[in-house]
């Protein structure tokens, strides 16, 4: 079979994502299939998709939805009529299946599959197109297999991918040329899996609540090849890089074994055990440190679910610091129980970590089967049957989210490096302008005071 995989994303803030996911789909394709990857990015407008489809046609096409929306409550913009556009183009140039995945689908995957009016879609991991394809080869228009939806049929999260992920390099695509040439970034996953509790986190239905961690020294190898295709700077997309902190040590001490020499960065949990930790990383080249902190109120932390607490956030700060790596946290305002006082609480301890960048976001999008869902029922601020795909956010019991802009826009006041929700496009600005003149890497760390 011929097997087009279309990547739909085409978002550039706060910087271009590399599809990563389409090279693990492409990996566990069986070489019987002939498979190409088109990236909406590249391509020419309309009239070159249908083009390049028409150049091609495929038996099936698989469309990775990533996102169903930009997940801002002050100014959301949704997804979904794009896809429904490149369902309709693909529709009109091919007779082909059109399977629909990525974790946008995977999130909403029965009212996606009856709104774009898709044949198939593929719930969690996307290797799972593999055993699709031998389906439809072998005559089963209708395959009863795990993590395969149909339409009329209700959708259920699998278990995790079994086997042993395998990547097509980034070199064998006509679509890495785009994201050398802005940003310069390529995606590097290490493991798969989250084993934290946080209420409002996805990623537990759609790679498992277990780790499944790579072998380091493939992920070195991988990391390498990378290097040796082009990309100036690698960011490691796993939920949390430090969720095993023994394996992400191992990591990177591959990479540098390899001979990995560009910079690298990722999301870390805001806690580490060991005094010399971010030293040993520094060591082996990472640069970057990004913190999921998203609340410096202990109550809020807790009615998070973290794993951590204030003091954690303040020591691993230091400690990352300390060894010469530049550092960003993320917050996350407006969960359960937030008011006033946790807010200023919140705003008033970051000066408390100094020469970093700090991200602010207003209000916790609600997903399917999230905790934050069912906290939410629990409260009546989301009837029971609402359609989430709309764009539904957590509304707090104690403070509007206007209200918590409000004071994240008196508490920032006109310094650069508070990205706030006002000032987001105006750093989208700069960072584009910046690519253009050929600089590389996440460039947070300009805004750095």
């Amino acid at each position: 079979m011929r097997v087009l995989l279309l990547s739909a994303n085409t978002a550039l803030e706060p910087h271009p994502v590399y599809p990563l996911g389409l090279d693990y789909v492409a990996g566990a394709i069986s070489s019987s299939h002939e498979v190409r990857i088109l990236d909406t990015n590249l391509l020419d407008g309309e009239a070159g998709l249908r083009a390049d489809i028409r150049a091609f046609a495929p038996n099936a096409v698989g469309i990775s939805l990533r996102n169903v929306d930009s997940g801002t409550a002050l100014a959301t913009k949704s997804f979904i009529e794009r896809a429904n556009r490149l369902v309709k183009t693909v529709r009109s140039c091919c007779d082909a299946s059109v399977i629909l995945g990525g974790s946008g689908f995977s999130l909403y995957p029965f009212p996606l599959l009856e709104h774009l009016e898709a044949d198939f879609g593929i719930v969690g991991e996307g290797e799972r197109l593999e055993e699709l394809l031998s389906a439809l080869e072998g005559g089963n228009p209708e395959p009863v297999l795990p993590g395969i939806v149909l339409r009329g049929q209700p959708p259920r999260h699998p278990p995790p991918w079994p086997r042993q992920p395998s990547r097509r390099l980034p070199g064998e695509n006509l679509h890495t040329s785009f994201y050398l040439e802005n940003g310069g970034i390529l995606n590097l996953q290490t493991k798969r899996g989250c084993p934290f509790r946080c209420i409002y986190c996805a990623y537990p239905l759609l790679e498992g609540e277990n780790l499944r961690l790579f072998p380091p020294e493939d992920v070195g190898r991988m990391a390498r090849s990378l290097q040796d295709s082009g990309a100036r700077y690698l960011y490691v997309t796993d939920s949390v890089f430090n969720a095993h902190e023994e394996h992400s040590l191992a990591v990177a001490s591959s990479l540098r074994d390899a001979g990995v020499s560009i910079p690298w960065g990722g999301f870390f949990l805001p806690g580490v055990s060991r005094p010399d930790y971010f030293s040993r990383m520094a060591e082996c080249g990472l640069t970057h440190v990004e913190f999921g902190t998203e609340s410096l109120s202990g109550a809020m932390l807790r009615a998070y679910r973290k794993p951590f607490g204030p003091e954690d956030v303040f020591d691993a700060h230091r400690k990352a610091q300390d060894a010469g790596l530049f550092v960003s946290h993320y917050f996350l305002l407006g969960g359960p129980g937030e008011t006033g006082k946790t807010v200023k609480e919140t705003l008033k301890q970051v000066e408390q970590l100094p020469r970093s960048v700090f991200f602010f976001f207003c209000g916790i999008r609600v997903h399917p089967e999230t905790r934050i869902h069912s906290i939410a029922l629990r409260e009546g601020s989301v009837a029971p049957g609402e359609d989430l795909l709309q764009s539904v956010f957590y509304t707090p019991r104690g403070i509007s989210l206007a209200g918590i802009n409000e004071m994240l826009e008196a508490f920032a006041g006109g310094r650069g490096n508070w990205v706030i929700p006002r000032n987001e496009e105006r750093i989208a600005r700069v960072t584009r302008k910046l690519y253009a003149m050929g600089h590389t890497g996440v460039l947070w760390d300009r805004l750095i005071g």
